[in-house]
């Protein structure tokens, strides 16, 4: 195991260089770089100051940037270097965690990121716990009871919920429950209520799960249906095994074969991986719900950075999802041992 996971760490390098330069190479592709940005918003605010009786403006300023503005801001963005000279200088800087400023937001990118984290975070965490706390259970009540009424509504609901995409079930429960037209229950937007932070810890975390409920619900409406029914088929295969029909043979109460016997086994293809979606959840986000609920996470971030072409934040942000994807799939190869230890990788190995 010692080699196979040696051979993954070598790995690492090769799989994120890759995705430098994937992610670089797309960049240079899509036309409307940060100049064009600048330019464009130059003349947008230009064209706002004449309609506001910005009559003292020189003629140059009037049409936008001139070509020597145009110049700077072409190096101060290293547009008028070499592409490979520009490869270079973002492999440099993101594998020694030197991500630069921002280019519209004019701050260090990982202080804009630690201020949009805690959005993530929240969702993340909360998400990923609701999934395996709920899930499991009910995957395995609708074995257990397979082919009952609980079984067949259950399933119902799973698979309606499964159908409705989450962004159109926020929309209906904003109506809802958002005070739209019927009841008016949960928070419609933001992360906290007014003055927050001067309230006791309970208090506060109340009140952040308060605002949290509808778009957790909208977040979580597919994994949950995909959690459940994976749930139900493992156990149900593992029921269906000459050691589960020798214990219930012997008269071994359902409830104690189950629990004691099935659930371990069942349990490999759902916790193998645990460690790499403990980790991912942390930065999971939803560019639809995040707007729909007005939370300002890195979902939100990623999008609008991509829209304005703000290549530091997309850069960074690429890396460290791709960093984080890397390691939480070594980590899943290792939870496979440390569930079941007839597994081995030595043939992997070799």
């Amino acid at each position: 195991m010692q080699t196979y996971i040696l051979k993954r760490l070598l790995l690492f390098l090769p799989t994120l260089l890759g995705v430098i330069f994937i992610n670089f190479a797309i960049i240079q592709l899509v036309p409307g770089g940060p100049v064009e940005q600048m330019i464009a918003k130059s003349r947008g605010n230009v064209m706002g100051g004449e309609a506001g009786g910005g009559g003292d403006m020189s003629n140059a300023m009037r049409k936008g940037l001139d070509s020597d503005q145009i110049a700077a801001l072409s190096k101060l963005y290293e547009f008028d270097k070499p592409w490979y000279e520009r490869l270079w200088s973002w492999v440099w800087r993101l594998m020694t965690l030197q991500f630069g400023d921002s280019y519209f937001h004019h701050q260090k990118v990982t202080e804009l990121v630690a201020q949009k984290l805690p959005v993530s975070i929240w969702l993340g965490v909360t998400s990923f716990f609701l999934t395996y706390t709920l899930c499991i259970p009910l995957g395995i009540a609708k074995a257990v009871r397979e082919g009952t009424a609980f079984d067949l509504v259950t399933s119902l609901v799973v698979l309606v919920g499964y159908s409705i995409p989450g962004f159109a079930l926020g929309v209906l429960l904003l109506w809802l429950f958002g005070g739209g037209s019927v009841w008016d229950v949960f928070p419609i937007s933001g992360l906290h209520m007014d003055h927050a932070d001067t309230l006791p810890f309970w208090p506060h975390l109340k009140d952040t799960l308060h605002h949290l409920v509808l778009p957790l619900i909208c977040l979580n409406v597919g994994s949950f249906a995909v959690m459940t029914s994976l749930t139900k088929n493992s156990v149900l295969q593992n029921m269906q095994q000459q050691y589960v029909l020798t214990a219930r043979a012997k008269g071994v109460r359902t409830r104690w074969v189950v629990w004691k016997h099935v659930l371990r086994n069942s349990m490999i293809p759902l916790v193998t991986g645990f460690a790499g979606s403990f980790l991912t959840m942390f930065f999971s986000g939803s560019l639809l719900i995040e707007t729909l609920f007005s939370l300002d996470g890195l979902g939100l971030l990623s999008y609008r950075s991509v829209m304005t072409r703000d290549y530091p934040v997309v850069m960074a942000s690429q890396f460290f999802f791709s960093l984080l994807f890397v390691v939480g799939n070594l980590l899943s190869d290792i939870m496979y041992v440390v569930v079941d230890p007839r597994i081995t990788f030595d043939r992997m190995a070799d």
